[in-house]
Formats: C-alpha cells, structure tokens, sequence
C-alpha cells in the first residue's frame, strides 16, 4: 500500500478494538465520537495532503529501505534536507488544520530508536536494531500513525523510578518468558494515542543501573491486549456535544491526550528494541526530546500563522485594523511566529548523520528553539486577545443567536463594522478564543510550555550543548590573556 488514502486510514481505525474511557464511561465507536472525531480528522489530513501533488514534495519522501515513496512521518531522516522538509511539512499542516496533528510524536520516535539501536547493536552484539527495521518496514508499508510514547506519571519526582511507592508509576519489565516480557504502568499525555495504529515506547529518563526494568523500548498495537485509555480533559469540549458549530471555534479540527494504560502487556521478543540496557536509555530520551523539540518550529508556527491571521480579521471586524497600535501588535506577532520558525529551520540546516545513517538536529539549536516556544506563543496569544477584545469571553451563545425571540437582539448589539455579519465577527472571535483558552490550547498555548519536556528540560540541555568552556577560551585569546 505505502500511501493510505484519508478515508483508508479512517476504515482502519474502525476495525481497531479500542478500549476507550471519556467522562467515566467506555467509549463504543471512538472514531464517530463527536469530542474524539476532529482530532481523528486532524490525522487525516496527513494522509489527504500526501495523495494532493501540489505538496507531495513535503508530505512525501523515498524510503532508504525499499525505495518507495512513503509519508515523510513513517521516513527516516537522510539529509539535512529531509530535516528542512519536515519542519516545512509540520507549518503546512499546522495552517491546515489549526490544532495538533498528532503523527509527530511517531516521526521523532522512530528517527531516535533508529541510531540508539544501531549503537547498541555495534556496541553489544545485540540485534535490537535488526528488530526495529522490520517494525519501520511495515510501519511505511501499511503507512501507519505510531504514537511515540515516553512521559511516564513519574509520581514522586525526588525518587528514581526503583525507588517509587508503586512501580507502575514508570513503564516497567514485570517478567520476562522465553516468548517475550510482560509490562506494566502508564504513560501520560498521550499524543494522539486514541488515533494511532501501533505505539512506540520509550524510557522517560535516563536510568541508573537500579532501574534496569524501566530501561524498556518497544512497540505494540495501539488496541493490545492489556492496554486501555483514559481521555484527557478539554477546555471548553463539551461544547462539540452541543450540535452547533460557532461556539466550537474549529469544528471540523482538534488535538487530544490520554493516559495510556499497560496492564500487564505481553510484548514478543521481536517488538523489543531495549531490555535493561540502562546506559542508552539517556541518549533515546535525549534524541527524541531533541527531534520533538525541533517539531515545534513547525507545527507551532503553522497555528501561530492562523492566530495571527484571526486577529487581523478581529481588528478588520472592530473597525480597528487602521490604529497604528494594532498594526504594530501584528508586526510584533508576525516576529515573534517567524522566530520560531527561523529556530526550527537552523537546526534542521545543521544537522548531521548519526552512525545508523539518519540525520539527526543540532540538539543546541533545537534546545533554543523549544525554550522560545515556551514564551513566544504565550505574547502571541497575549496579543489575539488584546486585540479581539473582551467580546471574545463575554458574548453570548450561537443558540442566543438563533434564537427566534432575541436572535436580532444579539444580531444588532454584537455587530462590529458595516458589511460583516454578526456571526461571521462571532465565529473569528471563537477560533481565537479556541486556539488561545479553548480545545485547541493544548496543541497550541499550554502545549508550548510543557510538550517535549518544560522550560527547565531545555536550559539543562543548552547548559550542556553551550560549550561555555570553549567561549571562556575565545575571550581569552581576544583580550590576550596568556595562561601560566
């Protein structure tokens, strides 16, 4: 197959047997429910943009291992270009969708597994990288969405994970049988889980040789047996369950997390890529923090740029898109966005190849770019709302605007400048607020300050990729200081 259509991965979701729970109760049909739908929807779009030639160049790429056109999220990096393409990629779709498309947590997951199983094999003798190749082989074949799965519940964050009152707080070996090994805990803030097809799992942290059962890697289809989900909670999500669509903001799109439960999950021998080896579980957590930290260079931008775009409307529709204040807060948001973006294309350009033969970022570079996603989008959001004005949280429902008693009262007292209708100035005013406090916040505003790790996880990573012993060194020879 290699391409799945956008309607060809919708049926094949219908034919997994998840085990959903939303608001306490289990979910029948995942996929038709109206709070899960538009994130499924935002999936598909990965799989629609790929079958349209005007954008086969991003969404597309060769496999190194068969030589077919694959989607670029089931790819291997091979150059800095393909580095380049992803970012450019993850913008488009970003601007199509408005919200969190989900199939990057997978991308950087496999690009991470690829060369740490390489090293481990070269360095142990293994064949852990033999065992990801046949998973990655499928995985374009059958173009599957995998769900990169990392960050534990970790509980008490002062303790190791051996060290933990309850050892399922940490995804953890509980047994190991000739066939395979047996798994429990959970991982958090699961990424599109509920939409995938298969999940990759990842250690969290880097492991000291007391937490060599967390040390595991391996992948599992997303409906396991063993394996359930709790769906994450929402601003604003029950509105989807209303029947209108203004009030929603972005219908048709949407993100979603869940916690995923592993209780006791067989895992065959083949779908292991790591099994104790503590010492590598530091560099797969490194790499994978460092591609999904370059993602947001991307994705982040490409719903910044219909923020931005959505409050250019509002002051159109205030009738205030003509103040010199407006227009600079514009300019400011429209700086802020292509920093960002100019973050995630620098480090794509300086990447390099890693052992197994994958490009991997500058993981400095890649550091700085998610530091300043933890506060740029927030003065974004800052000023869309600034300038929507406090309409945005105050005005009434659509069913008041369609009321057929005090429908024109909303109709006359909400009306901005001549020509605009009063829904249409409602409906801008909504996506703001969706992408800013609502739904979509997750895939935008507080998903910039703690996706692919919190601000801190990033200052430890440039403090250590920063090279501030070489700078003392430059000093040094430019102001002549000589060391005796």
């Amino acid at each position: 197959m290699a391409l799945k259509t956008a309607a060809q991965y919708e049926e094949s979701l219908r034919k997994l047997n998840f085990k959903v729970y939303l608001q306490g109760e289990l979910v029948e049909k995942p996929v038709d429910h109206p709070i899960i739908r538009p994130s499924m929807n935002s999936v598909k779009m990965t799989y629609e943009l790929a079958q349209d030639p005007q954008y086969e160049e991003l969404m597309t790429a060769t496999s190194h291992l068969t030589g077919k056109k694959v989607n670029r999220f089931c790819h291997l990096h091979q150059s800095s270009d393909d580095l380049v393409k992803k970012v450019k990629m993850q913008r488009l779709l970003g601007q199509k969708t408005a919200a969190c498309f989900q199939r990057c947590v997978g991308m950087d997951a496999i690009n991470a597994v690829d060369s740490v199983t390489f090293e481990m094999d070269q360095k142990l003798g293994s064949n852990y990288h033999e065992r990801f190749n046949k998973f990655l082989l499928q995985m374009q074949e059958e173009d599957w969405t995998v769900d990169g799965a990392m960050t534990d519940p970790k509980g008490d964050r002062s303790l190791s994970p051996s060290k933990q009152v309850d050892p399922d707080l940490f995804v953890h070996i509980v047994e190991k049988r000739a066939d395979g090994i047996i798994v429990s805990g959970a991982k958090a803030h699961q990424t599109g889980a509920i939409n995938s097809h298969w999940i990759l799992v990842m250690p969290t942290i880097a492991m000291g040789k007391d937490d060599v059962d967390y040390a595991v890697s391996f992948c599992a289809p997303a409906d396991a047996q063993g394996i359930f989900y709790i769906y994450g909670r929402q601003s604003c999500d029950t509105r989807k369950l209303e029947g209108g669509d203004i009030d929603v903001g972005n219908k048709q799109f949407g993100g979603h997390e869940a916690l995923m439960v592993f209780d006791h999950v067989f895992i065959p021998w083949d779908n292991v890529f790591m099994c104790g080896e503590f010492e590598f579980s530091g560099a797969l957590v490194e790499r994978f923090a460092g591609y999904h930290r370059q993602s947001y260079g991307g994705c982040k931008v490409g719903v910044g740029d219909v923020l931005i775009g959505a409050a250019a409307l509002a002051a159109d529709y205030n009738g205030a898109n003509k103040a010199s204040h407006v227009k600079d807060k514009l300019i400011e948001m429209m700086h802020l966005n292509e920093t960002l973006y100019a973050c995630g294309i620098a480090c794509s350009a300086e990447g390099h190849k890693t052992a197994s033969g994958n490009y991997i970022i500058d993981l400095l570079l890649a550091n700085v770019c998610k530091q300043n996603v933890t506060r740029f989008p927030y003065e974004i959001a800052r000023l869309a709302e600034d300038i929507a004005g406090g309409l945005m949280v105050t005005m009434p429902s659509e069913k008041d605007l369609r009321s057929p008693e005090i429908g024109k009262v909303v109709e006359k007292y909400f009306r901005g400048v001549a020509g605009v209708s009063t829904e249409n100035r409602m409906r801008i005013l909504r996506l703001i607020e969706n992408i800013t406090l609502g739904t979509a916040a997750v895939g935008y505003r507080t998903e910039s300050m703690h996706g692919a790790g919190s601000p801190q996880a990033q200052r430890i990573m440039i403090a250590r990729q920063g090279n501030l012993e070489q700078k003392k060194e430059l000093a040094k020879s430019i102001a002549g200081i000589v060391q005796k």
